[in-house]
């Protein structure tokens, strides 16, 4: 725990103070406390006494007596405000109770599940260390893809809390519930943990998902109850009763206490005062992750991307060994996708025990794994939004003690918007999260896997929307894909749907790192295809806890790279440059003054052509590389609106905004490029779907079309039905965007609007008012 003192002189340093834009307290808060309710059984309350939790937080006390109740619960609270024990408690308990009784825990990554189990296991074993001779004898296994086969059985049979996550679930569990027979029949609990993860495309396959889990169940004559956990969101009771259709009870009165905690906005000096260049956000991070490690502060510092990761804390341990000795070291290392999953777990269990003192991660850790007692978070750059801003900076103080967080600023639009509006970072509402588990796309696939799980009756209403998936059945009847025989739908095809259905949308194509240095064939790490093509290209330099690697060869189709030990004064950054094509045109609608919508099936292309070598702390670009790697692809589906687009049928052009006319080209492109900003944030109410499931794609000039356009697309392959549904809402979705730019606050732009733009409120008024001609004009 750091002192008042301690942080007074690192906020009154010279090297910082004058280039801090606001210090914001955010006080103490004093717990609320019930004591333990009377059907909690001694040996469990015993265990929780040994752990220090002598009483229950409000929060705890409500879940408890609610889930208890039979009533399915959600609860949303702080980072770090015991969110573990409000499901913990009340299913150790019936568990306890009832010696058949079985749980499922469902967390969205292996890591949170290892965590899980620890926490579990310290509770059960306690100070005996063996469940034979603890007073909670409950048995917990891990089931996923790193689970040994010779312990699924034991698994699967004496497990009484099973842990597992959604991918796992769809296509492990849910499609072999025949060995699962004893646990489906005894299911009392299902945990879902992080639920603000599921939203978008993932949270619609995540509901249908929990519909095939409870049709198992039910078939296995079990009814079981959820209780749900979440970081804090706009709208946590409707996403969770859309996830599991069924009503909740919200449970959002936090009573953990809290110690203070400082935030600091930071804005690096300028560097180039004419084109706005601030100083590097990777050097000016490093510096305020020094300044709180010398002063013997655990300290967390979230980097962006893998590379920015490995290379903040190389600069950091560079700085640190020339200060410190080897026998006064301070350990600082680096957390990211891609690491081996033994080596994540030696750096969770390092922060845990104090060993580490400092991490740099990618947002890998902005989720609630235990990584110990952090006082301070260090944001470089804004993360993407503001929903993980706040979880992040939530990882310092995870014991109730004061704690700090800072917010390093880029020189993007975003971040210096936020340093000029403070108050606007400070008060902005909680990002909602939206879901459609009746995406006509998205059902299907579940209907395929229900149908091959078990067969679907005439009658089956009470999961599944009845009149959808009596169509979708009937088509997949014309395909083979199932038959139809005296009422009931039965599998026919002889594929394992649940193989070819990705949950996430992305590849499961792994390219694994091998070190070949000196004739070595070491497996150090693995990474998705996509990224291995914009990390992992020959001649790249690939950094692994700090060691850097050259790339000699990355062979796609065996999905290998070799890399070899080298020492570098630079690193490498590849060029992405990403192209839309228009494969085919489904529909073209024009409205009455020339707007056309054209549905179309459309080719994105990211292709990787070269690499920059940049000098370490200095980021100098010293040279540049050809990269020779196939384009990664994909077809999907999207919609085009087109403007200046002539009518056949009348007699010119179609009479856009005087605003909008007397604009050169830059300015237009300015115009379309804050009408997709709010296009992204606004779509997503209507779509049922996340900001992140759509992309959006201005160009002032389209070479396709010879006019100005804009795209929003599908980002899954092949397309979940998103642009087929935006297309028949345009209407709905310019005017609202039209709206929401007309009653924004702002003067001249915001990210709650048109984003932060050069021209200001020019721009502001030209996208308000193209977007209500859009609006007016759509058919």
């Amino acid at each position: 725990m750091h002192s008042d003192e301690i942080l007074s002189s690192i906020l009154e340093d010279p090297a910082f103070k004058p280039f801090i834009n606001r210090v914001q307290v955010l006080p103490e808060r004093e717990g609320v406390y019930a004591p333990f309710p009377a059907d909690v059984s001694d040996s469990l309350r015993e265990v929780c006494i040994s752990r220090g939790m002598e009483r229950l937080y409000s929060h705890q006390e409500e879940s408890f007596r609610e889930s208890r109740a039979g009533r399915n619960v959600v609860v949303v609270t702080p980072t770090a405000s015991g969110k573990t024990l409000c499901y913990n408690l009340p299913v150790m308990q019936t568990l306890l109770e009832d010696g058949e009784a079985r749980a499922l825990y469902i967390f969205p990554t292996k890591a949170l599940s290892q965590d899980q189990q620890s926490e579990l296991n310290s509770m059960i074993l306690g100070a005996e260390g063996d469940v034979r001779q603890s007073r909670i004898p409950l048995k917990v296994s891990i089931y996923d893809g790193d689970t040994p086969q010779s312990l699924r059985n034991e698994a699967r049979d004496k497990g009484r809390i099973i842990i597992t996550n959604p991918d796992m679930l769809h296509a492990g569990i849910l499609a072999n519930h025949t060995r699962w027979i004893r646990f489906f029949s005894n299911l009392k609990y299902i945990v879902i943990d992080e639920m603000h993860t599921y939203r978008g495309i993932f949270g619609s396959h995540m509901a249908n998902v929990l519909r095939r889990l409870l049709r198992v169940a039910a078939f296995y004559g079990a009814s079981p109850r959820f209780i749900l956990c979440s970081a804090t969101i706009g709208n946590p009771a409707e996403l969770a009763g859309r996830l599991i259709g069924s009503p909740v009870h919200l449970v959002d009165t936090n009573g953990a206490p809290s110690g203070k905690k400082t935030i600091v906005l930071y804005n690096p000096p300028l560097v180039d005062a004419v084109q706005g260049i601030r100083r590097s956000v990777m050097n000016e991070s490093q510096r305020w992750a020094l300044a709180f490690l010398k002063r013997g502060i655990k300290t967390i510092l979230f980097a962006h991307s893998r590379v920015r990761t490995e290379v903040i804390a190389s600069y950091i341990n560079d700085s640190l060994s020339n200060v410190y000795t080897a026998n006064h070291g301070i350990t600082v290392v680096p957390y990211r996708g891609g690491l081996l999953p033994l080596e994540r777990r030696k750096i969770e269990k390092g922060l845990r025990e104090g060993s580490i003192q400092g991490v740099v991660s990618t947002n890998a850790l902005e989720l609630g794994i235990d990584i110990g007692g952090l006082d301070a978070a260090v944001v470089a750059g804004f993360p993407g939004s503001f929903s993980s801003f706040w979880q992040q900076a939530g990882r310092s103080g995870r014991r109730q003690t004061a704690s700090v967080a800072v917010f390093i600023a880029s020189s993007s639009p975003l971040d210096q918007f936020i340093m000029s509006n403070p108050e606007y970072f400070f008060s902005r509402p909680q990002e909602t999260a939206h879901i459609d588990p009746d995406n006509p796309y998205v059902l299907a696939d579940h209907l395929k896997c229900a149908a091959f799980e078990l067969p679907f009756t005439d009658t089956e209403r009470a999961l599944f929307p009845p009149d959808e998936t009596s169509d979708i059945l009937s088509w997949l009847e014309e395909d083979g894909i199932v038959r139809h025989v005296q009422g009931r739908w039965h599998w026919s095809d002889r594929s394992f749907p649940s193989e070819s259905i990705s949950l996430r949308s992305a590849t499961a194509d792994n390219v694994v790192i091998v070190d070949t240095t000196k004739g070595r064939n070491d497996i150090i790490g693995e990474m998705d295809r996509p990224s291995a093509k914009e990390l992992l290209f020959p001649n790249a330099i690939y950094i692994h806890l700090g060691k850097q690697f050259v790339v000699t060869s990355l062979d796609i189709p065996n999905r290998k790279a070799c890399v070899e030990e080298t020492e570098s004064n630079y690193f490498t950054d590849a060029v992405v440059k990403t192209d839309i094509k228009v494969l085919s045109e489904d529909e073209s609608v024009t409205g009455g003054k020339g707007i056309t919508v054209v549905t179309a099936d459309l080719l994105v292309r990211n292709q990787v052509s070269k690499f920059k070598k940049l000098r370490f702390h200095t980021h100098e670009n010293i040279g540049f590389g050809e990269i020779a790697l196939d384009a990664e692809e994909h077809e999907t589906r999207g919609m085009v609106l087109l403007l200046d687009k002539i009518d056949s049928e009348s007699e010119g052009l179609a009479v856009f905004p005087s605003s909008w006319e007397d604009l050169d080209e830059a300015g237009r492109g300015e115009v379309l490029a804050g009408l997709s900003h709010v296009l992204r944030s606004v779509a997503p109410f209507f779509l049922l779907c996340d900001s992140r499931d759509i992309g959006v794609w201005p160009r002032v000039r389209d070479p396709h079309y010879g006019c100005a356009a804009v795209y929003v697309y599908d980002r899954v392959p092949g397309g979940t039905g998103l642009s087929e549904a935006l297309s028949q809402e345009v209407r709905k979705v310019f005017d609202a965007a039209g709206r929401r730019v007309a009653e924004c606050g702002c003067d001249a732009g915001c990210p709650s609007c048109i984003g932060v733009h050069a021209s200001g409120a020019v721009i502001k008024d030209s996208a308000r008012e193209l977007l209500t001609f859009i609006a007016e004009t759509s058919e």
